[in-house]
């Protein structure tokens, strides 16, 4: 791509400025503007910090009993890796504050090397969203999001748990605003020597399995003036995993990770338009070390340089117009990869167009043209309706096209890279209807979707593996959620059960792809009264196939697992809880010879003021 060209179509959208179709409210600031605007055509799964609590082992295990999310985990806190609706890990998009945070080397994000603490919630959104949010979110979107409060005055919380396995984690967090400014740190640790065994699992023992990370969040936000805002928000993450080994002859090994995010926003806001200008920096460093008692054995360090302008603009009251554009620098240098100093250029321009018809009808079209140097990249476009039909029932419609580039290791790893690669493309649909009955929704949605020159790794005749584009993949499947939330005096109860079937297949084999589901069902259960809460979840997984062939006999059976905890807030501040997990001490596998734990507790007190 020319650079000088990729400067124009950036700087040619900034002196534009964004809208909110809902009002602004003054005393909250969201670092991803668009959130709101896509939870107006699109189910999002929200997770709050209350909920984060639940499983606060890893994010792996929150998105598996919160979410319909597959989560590939090889042991408890190691590699780990999602799926949504049949597709890959380099499928699914990661998005930090509106900011695309996959790999540059591995085009995907690793689930256990992603701190969730700290974040104010976790959204969770399946199906496609390249046109808003970039490379790789065909599949789904998780966001990590956080918001700026202001006349909140001071608060602080502390959470510290005891956890089987020698496992301790902590969190503390600290907030400050008045009118005009607001601050926010916090800071979160945990580890573990997560030894654990499983006698009836070939008399597993988890050896050398130990992990620790540390994160730190801060921001800060100032309004300028009545309608300018500056804000600001950091991120720093330290992560270690050993990796698990079977004997205790083999060589232990393991990764360490330290990741830097930072991200600085201009936001401009005024009735009929508002605009964000953000410049952001993320940067990515890893290490091998094939033996834990040598140096390391490979690496890589990865930067970006990010400008990205939102201009939204009310036309008219019922249509508005939406300008999104962004200028990337990529840059890495991988260790014992042959991937020496390789940088690209990413520019893109998207544009979407909303239409309020009625309170009861509204429509959203946008597309979007990347310009990725010396790749050919597809033109995206998305299209989404929502109607009212009556109060007890809407419809959602989705078509969109969406896309992922290949990574640093897919185009110079050394032997094997293959710069001749293409992108992968998808186009997919999906119908949700959602019914509300008094206190319960319900919601059923199909979906189809088809991808084109999927990327793979095939070993080639001179004895090493090389990526090309081969098969195409068709996914089709049901998802659905019902919802139940009652309050009454001091009575609140709260429950969610998801039910989704998977079917994911290679076009040109016919046969189910590795570690897609065909069933999955998480149910929550939340019941408070007064001080007191308690709560049950559970997860049905069905039958997973472990290699491409439909291998029944080494596929992982299904399993349904079941946690469970109750808390008691004494003094209005202090909140001690008590959590049971695997109850039924369920032997289960989520990645072929790597099972997770049997039933497990944990002890933990919150401090709020």
């Amino acid at each position: 791509m020319d650079i000088k060209r990729s400067l124009v179509l950036f700087f040619s959208s900034y002196g534009c400025f964004l809208f909110s179709q809902e009002k602004v409210i003054d005393t909250v600031y969201v670092f991803d503007n668009q959130m709101s605007k896509v939870k107006l055509f699109h189910q999002v799964t929200t997770i709050t910090p209350q909920d984060v609590e639940k499983n606060s082992t890893n994010l792996s295990e929150l998105l598996r009993f919160q979410s319909p999310m597959y989560i590939k985990e090889n042991g408890r806190g190691a590699v780990s890796s999602p799926s949504f609706r049949g597709t890959t890990a380099q499928q699914t998009a990661f998005v930090w504050n509106g900011i695309n945070i996959n790999s540059n080397f591995l085009g995907q994000g690793d689930v256990n090397n992603i701190s969730y603490w700290g974040f104010d919630q976790i959204d969770v959104k399946a199906g496609g969203g390249s046109v808003i949010y970039g490379s790789g979110a065909i599949g789904g979107s998780i966001h990590l999001n956080n918001d700026m409060s202001f006349n909140r005055g001071f608060h602080t919380s502390l959470f510290s748990e005891v956890a089987s396995f020698n496992t301790y984690n902590n969190f503390a967090k600290a907030s400050y605003s008045n009118d005009k400014f607001s601050f926010k740190a916090s800071g979160h640790q945990t580890q573990s020597e997560n030894n654990y065994q499983v006698e009836e699992a070939r008399n597993y023992i988890n050896r050398n399995g130990k992990y620790s990370n540390t994160n730190f969040n801060f921001a800060a936000a100032y309004k300028i003036a009545p309608h300018h805002q500056i804000s600001w928000i950091s991120e720093f993450y330290n992560g270690s995993q050993h990796y698990p080994i079977f004997f205790e002859s083999q060589d232990k090994t393991k990764y360490e990770t330290q990741n830097i995010r930072s991200l600085i926003s201009w936001d401009w806001n005024k009735t009929k338009f508002s605009n964000s200008f953000k410049a952001a920096y993320t940067e990515e460093n890893f290490q091998y070390f094939g033996d834990i008692d040598k140096p390391k054995t490979s690496g890589g360090t990865g930067k970006n340089y990010i400008l990205k302008n939102d201009f939204n603009y009310f036309i008219v009251p019922k249509l508005n117009f939406n300008l999104i554009s962004e200028f990337q620098v990529n840059k890495g240098e991988g260790y014992g990869s042959g991937i020496d100093h390789v940088s690209r250029n990413v520019g893109s321009v998207s544009g979407l167009i909303r239409y309020f018809a009625t309170k009861d009808l509204r429509f959203e079209a946008g597309v979007k043209k990347d310009f990725i140097q010396n790749i050919s990249s597809p033109v995206l476009f998305s299209f989404s309706g929502k109607w009212d039909a009556t109060n007890w029932y809407n419809l959602n419609l989705s078509i969109s096209k969406n896309f992922r580039f290949p990574s640093f290791n897919d185009l110079y790893w050394q032997p094997g890279g293959n710069i001749n690669l293409k992108p992968e493309t998808s186009y997919q649909f999906e119908l949700r209807n959602q019914f509300k009955i008094a206190d319960v929704k319900l919601s059923v949605t199909p979906y189809y979707m088809n991808i084109h020159d999927m990327i793979q790794w095939l070993p080639t005749s001179l004895g090493y593996y090389s990526p090309i584009n081969t098969y195409k993949v068709e996914s089709y499947g049901i998802e659905s959620q019902i919802e139940y939330e009652k309050k009454s005096g001091k009575h609140t109860l709260r429950s969610t059960l998801g039910y989704s079937y998977t079917k994911s297949t290679n076009l040109e084999t016919q046969k189910q792809l590795m570690y897609v589901p065909f069933h999955k069902i998480f149910g929550n259960i939340d019941y408070q009264y007064d001080f007191m809460r308690v709560y049950v979840q559970g997860m049905f997984n069905g039958l997973t196939y472990t290699d491409t062939n439909e291998k029944r006999s080494d596929a992982l059976d299904p399993y349904f697992v079941m946690n469970s905890g109750v808390s008691a807030t004494l003094l209005k501040n202090y909140t001690i809880g008590f959590k049971v997990n695997n109850i039924f001490n369920q032997i289960y596998y989520t990645m072929a010879f790597y099972p997770l734990p049997k039933r497990n507790y944990s002890v933990n007190l919150n401090i709020n003021f």
